[in-house]
Order: structure tokens, then sequence, then C-alpha cells
């Protein structure tokens, strides 16, 4: 019989997605304040294989990442995603004449061997985590490389942000090596 142990940390990112890139530096405060210190932040990447949000956040989009230097207990991401909603709706309020959404923040998970996305919604091969969250495994770490599911979306199909998951994925094996038992 198998015994119930505790998971492995892993680090907590988020990627920020908006029209106007003014907003990533705005958030990083309450990010930083939320999940502790910013240890690694990607360049600004465009969000163009997709329109799924331009009615909403307008056009063109820009993405960006932040990871954070503590490594979390992942059973966290629920809490964290609700966080990052509330941090949402503080931008949208304080930014009430430009777009309905003028930030979006998806909170994630990286692990040694996955990026684990938390979603709102609900789908076939998402799981049930509390609040009203769900995860998703959007991507697996193999053969040292990065690789998309049937379901992984677009962007991160298309490997533009390996450089940053992979920095962000090897923060993590490393301070995993260097935890004593």
């Amino acid at each position: 019989m198998a015994h119930p142990k505790p998971p492995q940390p892993a680090r907590l990112i988020c990627g920020m997605i908006a029209s106007e890139t003014s907003l990533f530096d705005e958030v990083l405060t309450p990010l930083r304040n939320a999940f502790g210190a910013v240890d690694i932040l990607s360049e600004v990447y465009p969000f163009d294989l997709t329109h799924y949000y331009a009615a909403q956040m307008g056009d063109p989009l820009w993405r960006q990442f932040v990871s954070f230097d503590e490594p979390v207990c992942p059973d966290v991401l629920a809490d964290a995603k609700c966080c990052t909603n509330a941090i949402e709706a503080d931008v949208a309020q304080r930014h009430a004449d430009g777009p309905d959404r003028p930030i979006n923040l998806d909170v994630g998970l990286i692990a040694p061997s996955k990026l684990i996305l938390a979603s709102m919604k609900d789908f076939s091969h998402r799981i049930y985590l509390s609040h009203g969250v769900w995860a998703e495994v959007t991507l697996i770490y193999r053969n040292q490389h990065w690789q998309s599911l049937d379901w992984t979306f677009p962007d991160y199909a298309s490997g533009r942000y390996d450089a940053f998951l992979t920095r962000a994925r090897d923060a993590i094996a490393s301070a995993l090596r260097n935890c004593t038992p």
C-alpha cells in the first residue's frame, strides 16, 4: 500500500496579457505583495496566435511572464488564481475608461516535468481544485524540451515561451537538487 507523502515544491509563474504594456509594470507590485520576489521577467511577446481576447481586451495584445523566487507547495494554485483575479478586477476598476478587461493574469506552476495552468473554466482535461478553479497540464518537459498536448494553447505550443519556461524550470529543478532531505 502506498503512503501519502508531501508533493515536491514548484515554481509559481504568471503570464500577463494586455494591450498596454505599461500594465505589466503596474501589476508587478501587487503580484510581488501576493507571491514574493520576482526572479525572472521575460521579454514582451506579441500575443498574435489567437484573437480570443480581442473583443474584451483590444488589439494588438502583448504577453509577458514573471516567475517568483520562492518555491511553493502546489496546493496554493487555486488561491493564487483567486488572488490574480482580484488583481485583475482592481486594475479594471482603476482603468474603467479602457477595455472591459485591461489585463489578463494567468497563474500557473512549473515543476521539473510540467507546466500546470489554472483556469476558472472546466473542460474534459481539467481537474477541479477548489474555489471554482481547475488545473490543467499544459506542457510536459521531456527529453530536454517542452512538448505540447492536444489541448495546449497555440501560443504555448508555438515554442516562443520555451526559453522563459526553461529558465523557470531549471530554477526549481536546481532548488530541489539543493534541498537537504
